[in-house]
């Protein structure tokens, strides 16, 4: 049997902790199996407070002892904390407990790593540390003394004292105990410095294990271009005299954005030419960016509870997406983003895990670290900018950090700083912060005489989480391209408000076509019939970068379907229109390199699903694979001379110039390699003197049936480097076939360098499977049950993860009879579990649903 069923906490019942905290002091002293904590903790009554109970978090801790204002006191000890009766005036609490952080495989608290101690305290980490009253409207400033036999010993804030074997720390700014951080261990640091505009002369350390040495120097520029962006662009400037890095092996979470301590997954930190992609050096620089925005968008302002997470991590993500925008291509970021947004939020809100930006309830906040959190979050927050111009957006911005600076904040203080610079009502746009669900809007249009009119119907399809959607406010950026490709009406924006309307455009010499929701201006799914001739059309004149590319995308999607349901051709004229762009030296090479994509095995399973179809997994497959080998035939006069005219015979740069260029000379060589047997990849994997390159061509090798060599070549090669050899695992996974998926990941396991209990190393084989949309989906069910095995092994000591890998089945109810009957009985068994942790039993829940 699994855990009893947890708590319901709801957002309704929100009230402020009955005590203010003052000051905290905590005092380290670090064993692998029985560190002490030693807090002394300033209390005093909240005169805003209803409740006076004196509740302190706390879980897996022993009590040593525990005092206030110096008297013994004997507290209630329950699993998830204490209680104890305490004076109606102010006083110091002062507790010590053991804990264990060497058999903390959870990795939340405080844990080792690799021999190195370090910490994630987000969400509810904290408590795992010592008791507390651990919720983020409950800020203090701390002090850390630290004491152990380690050359470097961190915390948040500035240094105070240092001498061997010890360490103190002060952090002015009052914080949660979610971004509270502690490292310990040998490391290195990587240095360099950076002066604000305020005059701020701040220390810049990356911290990393001996080795590592050489793979920083790009974090760090990341880091100093953020700090500048983040001023000239928001005009927000770094707060302490210290900023550092730590990279970590062992992390459940990208990065963490602790206070004048970042704590980052090494994988999104750590980069050289040799063992990074161009896709892990832009990741990097966009992490690294988001973790120190936060410095204002979530430190500095934090959130008043768990609720309003997306108040923190959507406007973040939103000012990450916007650095890169400044950074690399505008373009082909947005269109990344909605490419991610599509392929994991999307099939939030369509299935059993669909719930609001800001939710109503949960069981274990751990659970809503979602995409529709993040990505969905921040397209709201695209939204609103879009709404109000991005003067007004600048207004609202500085009027927020001026009003809300050491504030625990709610999404409702975060739309009054709009409405009090706009005097707009926000009211019915604040539906997208409480609405689950993907709107979809519907487009039909009429042209008589010189009028166009555009009728927009929007609806959003009810779900357990908002049986009753209400109309949105919906920005949509229009523009109309005539007849001889030109642009007849620049972009505009209209606003939607009701469930219908129409917009009227007149003085037209002939009917334009409709470049509807250019930029992608708000999360929706588009429904405008347009012909093939239309859509092609766009493909070759749209002046919008994003519609043009959907231009393309939709023919590529209906072209692939055709193919599933009825074995059709491919329209030549869409063979053509992107041969256009593709060979157009005009354009971006990352540009032309995306519009070389197709939609994703799942995307296709989704629009078949959406159809009222069961989708075939294999079926998918074949079309997709046949598509590719169209492409290559119809191509084929264009590849080689693209391949060859975008090699890049400078020293490597991760710069857009450079990364642009090998995108669009792999995906030549992708296509060469169906034709050739690989014998380019195999000339390119030989002579690559970058990972990009060497990636990409063993792929092509793999897909040829040419890959065990170039396997075997490669882990020789990188075999004692743990980064690139999770991208060996990985690859291996995503480029089997599908009746061999399954079996290669159980082969992988088997591997001597599978640590299974590293994070990074279970998701390179099993998050890697999961997105093998016709190898998980299998018919022998085989991947199922692999998967549920190994989630089965792993809950017992990281349910973080466990919970997060369970998200693999949200869409097992789109297939056939035969799969929902392997799957619901995995669910099943995962879900009798003993001792099933309360993380993965809510998303298996919610995921299983009832019969």
């Amino acid at each position: 049997m699994k855990d009893a069923a947890p708590q319901t906490i709801y957002l309704s019942d929100y009230s402020p902790f009955g005590y203010l905290v003052d000051s905290v002091s905590l005092i380290f002293d670090l064993a692998p199996h029985t560190t002490r904590v030693k807090s002394r903790i300033a209390f005093r009554p909240n005169p805003d407070a209803t409740d006076g109970t004196f509740f302190l978090h706390g879980e897996a801790l022993t009590l040593i002892s525990a005092t206030i204002d110096g008297a013994p006191v004997s507290p209630d000890i329950t699993p998830q904390g204490l209680i104890c009766a305490v004076p109606d005036a102010p006083f110091v609490w002062e507790s010590e407990v053991e804990i264990d952080p060497a058999n903390n495989t959870a990795l939340e608290g405080l844990y080792m790593s690799n021999g190195m101690y370090c910490t994630q305290c987000e969400a509810e980490g904290f408590r795992k540390i010592t008791y507390y009253p651990d919720r983020p409207d409950v800020m203090a400033i701390f002090d850390v003394t630290i004491n152990g036999p380690h050359p470097v010993l961190l915390s948040n804030g500035n240094p105070v004292k240092s001498a061997p074997d010890t360490a103190q720390w002060h952090d002015p700014w009052p914080k949660p105990a979610y971004l509270f951080a502690l490292v310990a261990g040998d490391l290195v640091a990587h240095s360099d410095s950076f002066t604000t505009m305020e005059g701020r002369h701040v220390a810049l350390n990356l911290y990393v294990r001996p080795g590592d040495e050489g793979k920083c120097d790009f974090g760090m520029r990341a880091l100093k271009a953020s700090m500048k962006w983040d001023e000239d662009v928001y005009g927000r400037a770094y707060d302490l005299d210290l900023f550092n890095i730590v990279a970590v092996d062992d992390f459940n979470m990208g990065a963490m954005e602790n206070k004048g301590l970042n704590i980052f997954n090494s994988s999104v930190v750590l980069a050289s030419p040799e063992t990074s992609t161009d896709m892990n050096f832009e990741r990097i620089e966009a992490i690294i960016a988001h973790e120190y925005f936060h410095n204002w968008t979530g430190n500095r302002i934090t959130c008043r509870d768990w609720f309003q997470l997306c108040l923190k991590e959507g406007l973040t993500v939103f000012r990450d997406s916007q650095f890169t925008c400044d950074m690399r291509s505008a373009p082909v970021k947005r269109i990344s983003d909605v490419i991610d947004l599509r392929a994991r939020q999307f099939p939030e809100d369509q299935g059993p895990l669909a719930h609001p930006v800001r939710p109503e309830s949960f069981q274990e906040i751990n659970n809503f670290y979602t995409a529709t959190v993040y990505e969905k979050g921040a397209e709201v927050i695209g939204m609103l900018r879009r709404l109000v111009g991005d003067a007004a957006y600048a207004r609202a911005l500085d009027l927020y950090f001026d009003r809300h600076d050491g504030d625990a904040a709610t999404i409702e203080d975060w739309l009054q700083v709009f409405e009090d610079t706009t005097d707009r009502d926000l009211s019915q746009f604040k539906r997208w912060y409480t609405q689950a669900g993907t709107p979809h809007l519907h487009v039909s249009e009429s042209f008589e005489l010189d009028t166009l009119t555009l009728t927009l119907r929007q609806e959003t399809p009810p779900s357990a989480a908002t049986p009753a959607p209400a109309p949105l406010v919906i920005p949509i950026a229009l523009g109309l391209i005539g007849p001889d490709g030109e642009e007849v009406l620049d972009t505009r924006v209209l606003e939607m408000t009701k469930a219908e309307q129409s917009f009227r455009f007149t003085g037209l010499d002939a009917q334009p076509i409709a470049s509807i929701l250019r930029g992608f201006s708000a999360p929706v799914i588009l429904h405008h019939d347009l012909s093939d001739a239309d859509r092609v059309h766009l493909l070759a004149h749209d002046t919008d970068p994003f519609n043009r590319w959907e231009a393309g995308r939709t023919l590529a999607r209906k072209a692939l379907l055709g193919i599933i349901e009825r074995g059709t051709q491919v329209d030549a004229a869409y063979l053509n229109g992107l041969r256009a762009v593709i060979t157009d030296e005009r354009l971006d090479p990352a540009y032309r390199a995306l519009m070389m994509g197709l939609p994703s095995q799942s995307d296709l399973a989704s629009a078949l699903h959406e159809r009222g179809q069961t989708p075939d997994p294999a079926a998918i497959h074949y079309a997709s694979e046949a598509m590719r080998d169209i492409l290559a035939s119809h191509l084929a006069d264009d590849l080689q001379a693209l391949y060859h005219a975008h090699q890049v015979s400078e020293p490597y740069q991760p710069d857009a110039d450079q990364s642009g260029q090998r995108a669009l000379s792999n995906a030549m060589l992708s296509l060469i390699s169906r034709t050739d047997g690989a014998a380019l990849a195999m000339r390119q994997f030989q002579g690559a003197d970058n990972m990009t390159q060497q990636l990409a061509a063993l792929a092509c090798g793999i897909r040829a049936g040419q890959g065990d060599e170039m396997l075997a070549h490669f882990e020789a090669q990188w075999k004692d480097d743990r980064l690139v050899m999770d991208k060996w695992f990985g690859l291996q996974v995503h480029e089997a076939a599908p009746e061999n998926a399954a079996a290669v990941a159980k082969k992988l396991t088997e591997h001597p360098d599978f640590n299974w209990k590293n994070p990074n190393r279970f998701r390179s084989v099993f998050g890697m499977l999961a997105m093998h949309h016709a190898g998980f989906h299998h018919a022998s069910g085989a991947g199922y049950r692999l998967l549920a095995d190994w989630l089965i092994r792993l809950d017992a000591v990281n349910p973080q993860t466990t919970a997060r890998m369970c998200s693999a089945f949200q869409t097992w109810r789109r297939y056939d009879p035969d799969r929902q009957a392997i799957i619901k009985e995995q669910l099943d068994r995962i879900l009798g579990t003993e001792g099933l942790s309360r993380d993965s039993a809510e998303m298996l829940t919610r995921i299983r649903g009832t019969d």
